[in-house]
């Protein structure tokens, strides 16, 4: 098992640097001088002024010297400062933006897995149903939307139309902390959040439960008089979420680049509305310290994942 988790490490490791590599040089490419973003613009500069700045913040230095320059930096947890909050350490605007990102993806994930799950379960023990054909459809119009359409018409039709679910935020401003408020701000946004991997995870379900359910063991299991839903739920679910909870681990990234969406939409504090106005303000630190966080955390959730398997499977463990 060691030598299968040092291989996971090293390979994550090598993931995190090579996404810091492409968003750094990405940065680099976009259009318009790196400097400007560090300019007041109601400040008159000369260009002697703009060259020293260049030369003081290292934008004079080839690019493979400015990305060892930050890598180096980024390595002792110094994400430098951001340029749009004077002052402000990256590292810490960052981290306290993780909770409300987390909490947020965990609610929807877990709404995601339970709604999933369920529909799954009973498509696949009324196969070719009524029931079955309505939820396969739902599954399928999830799936096909895009998490910026889904966020826009469900805040459109439940918060402006029928005005069931707070608007955006967090919390209510101005009014003291309360779980209840806390939960009517989250309900909606998990709730978008999970309709895609909820429709994902309803298909893999789906077929896996149907596949098993033709297995000679459950057969025998019926033989025997067990009752349906023993058989379904003890002999036939157990093994069917094998695959299941694979995908599960792997929507993870999936589910990082949804919940950026929808922070955006509902003006949600976490990680994905922060990386959101670091792009619109050019506010390069920030845009890097965010992915930074962000990737690792994806890739520190794929290897447990990864562990969890090669655990269960020691099969794993040779691949």
């Amino acid at each position: 098992m060691l030598p299968y988790i040092l291989r996971r490490i090293a390979t994550g490791l090598l993931m995190l640097v090579a996404l810091s590599m492409l968003v750094f040089v990405l940065l680099r490419l976009a259009p318009g001088d790196p400097i400007d973003a560090y300019i007041n613009p109601n400040v008159a500069m000369s260009q002697a002024e703009m060259d020293a700045l260049r030369v003081r913040l290292g934008f004079d230095q080839p690019l493979p010297v400015q990305y060892l320059a930050w890598l180096r930096a980024a390595v002792t947890g110094d994400l430098g400062y951001s340029i749009q909050r004077s002052g402000v350490r990256v590292l810490p605007l960052v981290l306290e933006r993780i909770g409300p990102t987390v909490l947020l993806m965990a609610a929807g994930l877990a709404l995601a897995i339970v709604a999933g799950i369920a529909t799954g379960v009973l498509s696949a023990v009324r196969r070719n149903s009524s029931t079955d054909i309505g939820f396969s459809v739902i599954a399928f119009l999830g799936i096909s939307s895009p998490a910026f359409l889904t966020a826009i018409l469900g805040l459109y039709l439940f918060s402006v139309v029928l005005r069931w679910a707070p608007s955006g935020g967090m919390l209510t401003p101005g009014a003291p902390f309360s779980l209840g408020d806390l939960l009517s701000h989250l309900v909606l946004p998990a709730c978008l959040l999970s309709i895609g991997h909820a429709a994902l995870i309803m298909r893999y379900m789906r077929a896996s439960l149907i596949e098993v359910l033709n297995q000679d063991y459950v057969r025998t299991a019926r033989a025997k008089g067990v009752k349906e839903f023993w058989v379904i739920m003890k002999h036939a679910v157990r093994n069917a979420l094998l695959p299941v909870v694979t995908l599960i681990g792997s929507t993870i990234g999936i589910a990082v680049g949804g919940a950026i969406f929808i922070e955006s939409v509902f003006n949600w504090p976490g990680m994905g509305l922060l990386l959101i106005n670091a792009v619109d303000t050019r506010d390069y630190p920030v845009i890097m310290g965010a992915t930074l966080i962000i990737g690792a955390c994806v890739i520190v959730v794929n290897l447990l994942t990864d562990i969890a398997y090669a655990a269960v499977d020691p099969r794993i463990q040779v691949a």
